[in-house]
């Protein structure tokens, strides 16, 4: 599946598996008065909206380039992954509240019958599923919006997991077990929250990749058989996708058109790397004077050897 359906069938996917979950819990919600069950419930409202907007945000940076976007519009992503973060923190914090207001009042309601039990180890195996797809997909297409959606999944199922223990305590004779319940369900969304907004600060900020992909630029440049040395090696995010700079050292007797081939394979050896999207290369003939020591990109050719050996 290319990255285009993708990225758009997860937006529909979300947005269906959370409009049938509000609907089971609002439901048993209704009938038993659990806290837990209800916090649920509202944690899954509060999913349909976000998924609306995730559906809408990962149709748009899907869209082709145009004339005001000529590299296209996964930009957008992070965006869209730093707004399910607010909605994340909102819900949490309401739920929060409640939780502590029904500590506080003693007005607690016990879940009765085993439809509260049921929805939630039904919501809890739904998200997992949902988690493990989206995951696959955002890791698959290197998107941060998917990830995101997917940490708050797993981040679900953890929740769904300790309602049903307040519930199963409640309807065991302890009814504290549900508002503390729902508190611990309130803290994992929170958390789920801070770690979307961690995960996309790069993206933001324009940060440098991973050490081993930064390897792997220098790696893929200083082995070229014409390239004799790399300086003024720059990469870092622009949204979800990568921007490299650099220069090459090369003989100064090639021809104009022999370093423009030069030049212009190592720009396509280095876009190969998927999460890559614009290589910028300089070549420097030594004629010049213009070759120069670069301990950080001599660091990250010595450790590129490292990782091809461990690859091999």
């Amino acid at each position: 599946m290319d990255r285009v359906r993708a990225m758009r069938r997860v937006g529909l996917v979300a947005l269906g598996v959370n409009l049938l979950l509000v609907l089971t819990k609002g439901i048993v919600w209704y009938q038993s008065g659990s806290l837990a069950v209800g916090s649920e419930a509202v944690n899954s409202l509060a999913d349909v909206g976000y998924s609306l907007v995730v559906a809408t945000g990962l149709y748009v940076t899907t869209q082709p380039p145009d004339t005001e976007h000529p590299h296209g519009h996964e930009r957008i992503e992070p965006f869209v992954s730093l707004f399910v973060a607010v909605v994340i923190f909102v819900v949490g914090g309401l739920i929060l509240w409640r939780s502590a207001n029904s500590l506080l009042t003693g007005e607690i309601a016990v879940a009765t019958g085993p439809w509260a039990v049921a929805v939630l180890a039904f919501a809890g195996g739904t998200k997992f599923l949902f988690y493990r797809y989206c995951l696959r997909l955002g890791q698959t297409h290197n998107s941060p919006a998917v990830i995101a959606t997917a940490k708050d999944n797993r981040n679900d199922v953890l929740t769904a997991g300790a309602a049903l223990v307040g519930v199963a305590g409640a309807q065991a004779g302890m009814p504290v077990l549900d508002p503390l319940a729902a508190a611990v369900v309130a803290v994992g969304i929170v958390y789920s929250g801070l770690e979307i907004v961690y995960d996309n600060l790069d993206y933001l900020v324009g940060g440098a990749p991973p050490e081993e992909l930064r390897c792997d630029i220098v790696h893929r440049a200083i082995t070229h058989p014409d390239v004799e040395g790399v300086h003024d090696v720059v990469a870092h995010y622009v949204g979800p996708e990568i921007d490299v700079s650099l220069h090459i050292e090369v003989e100064g007797d090639h021809t104009v058109l022999e370093a423009h081939d030069i030049e212009s394979d190592v720009v396509e050896r280095i876009r190969d790397i998927p999460e890559v999207d614009d290589v910028f290369v300089h070549v420097d003939p030594r004629e010049l004077g213009e070759w120069k020591e670069d301990d950080e990109a001599s660091r990250l050719a010595e450790l590129s050897d490292e990782y091809t050996d461990g690859r091999s």
